[in-house]
């Protein structure tokens, strides 16, 4: 097992994806939040100088706190940071929010770091991990069968070379374990054509099923979702910002199932039993970066946030669908639940908070 990853190297020109519109959406910015996904900061600095009374800043990779310890304590008890994972965000909160943002996929300063081996474009040990703990991506690509690889490429990544691929790494490891990223990248590029300029590069699907698998990325997130749900108090703000279409589909659905949205399958169907909406659904088709942000910064061109208001109506226990296109996404039509939400415009707290 690789060993645990060097801590990043602090940068100052780390940009938050979206997060002006996402404050402009929950204006005006008051009570506890919690940012599941501390990262570099930038969520939890962005709500802090909004006008938060507190942040709970959340991360599974530890190193992003000795990374905030320059500037962190400028904030003093405004700001808790918690090393854990937000799927368990609820638990970390102790008390009711006002608001969770998530921030999901992999960062660009992990990316960064060769040592953590996300990058298909530098060399380094076959890792993958967030944090310091679990199987790597070398553990799964060195350990498992051939048909679970090829499920996980294709799943994961929407690789339709996934069989060609995972039997030649089956092959390839009989012979060398796999160790480093490039020893998988030059197999991937001689599995698939060369790729069209402008095109992305061969590995870039497989590189992203390996480590949505090797994090349990999806499960993380269905988990985290219902938590969020849990946690918000009434007339709160749940917004996640995803960067590709398998994150966003489970989000998508999960503020459809949760908001009364979802169509029903068929008209033959048994008509679904109707429950109170738990979340009033912002801007429904998602928001994008504007053509200003994405001149600043070019990696929010992928980046879709979604936003949902917390009801007054109990938890429930739906959970967002795996990744997998549904027959409902096709289709419009909301049944006649309870979608109404009391709350001020914006991010004001409602009567008698």
């Amino acid at each position: 097992m690789a060993a645990a990853a060097a801590p990043p190297v602090p940068t100052q020109d780390h940009i938050p994806v979206l997060l002006a519109p996402l404050l402009r959406a929950v204006a005006p910015v008051r009570g506890r939040w919690l940012d599941g996904t501390f990262g570099a900061g930038g969520y939890a600095r962005g709500l802090l100088d909004a006008g938060a009374d507190e942040v709970i800043g959340v991360d599974r990779d530890p190193s992003v706190f000795r990374m905030a310890e320059s500037w962190a304590k400028t904030y003093g008890a405004r700001l808790r940071l918690v090393e854990g994972t937000f799927s368990d965000l609820d638990s970390h909160a102790a008390g009711e929010l006002d608001g969770v943002v998530l921030d999901l996929g992999v960062s660009s300063m992990q990316i960064d770091q060769a040592a953590r081996g996300f990058s298909f474009q530098k060399d380094g040990p076959l890792d993958m991990r967030m944090g310091d703990s679990g199987a790597t991506a070398a553990d799964l690509v060195n350990l498992s069968s051939e048909g679970l690889l090829a499920d996980i490429l294709y799943h994961y990544g929407e690789e339709r070379a996934s069989r060609r691929i995972a039997r030649a790494i089956v092959a390839a490891r009989a012979a060398e374990p796999f160790e480093t990223t490039l020893q998988l990248v030059r197999l991937i590029e001689r599995c698939l054509p060369r790729p069209k300029p402008g095109h992305s590069h061969p590995a870039t699907r497989s590189f992203q099923a390996l480590r949505i698998a090797v994090n349990d990325e999806f499960g993380q997130l269905s988990a985290g979702l219902a938590a969020a749900e849990r946690a918000l108090r009434p007339c709160g703000w749940l917004a996640v910002v995803s960067f590709h279409s398998l994150e966003d589909r489970i989000v998508k659905r999960f503020f459809q199932l949760r908001s009364g949205s979802e169509a029903q399958a068929s008209r033959y169907a048994p008509e679904r039993p109707q429950t109170k909406a738990a979340f009033a659904v912002h801007a429904k088709q998602g928001i994008s970066a504007d053509a200003a942000e994405l001149a600043a910064n070019p990696r929010a061109r992928s980046a879709r946030l979604r936003l949902g208001r917390r009801t007054d109506a109990p938890a429930g226990r739906a959970a967002a669908r795996a990744p997998g296109r549904s027959p409902h996404d096709r289709k419009g039509g909301r049944p006649p639940s309870a979608r109404s939400c009391s709350c001020p415009p914006g991010g004001g707290v409602g009567p008698g908070r």
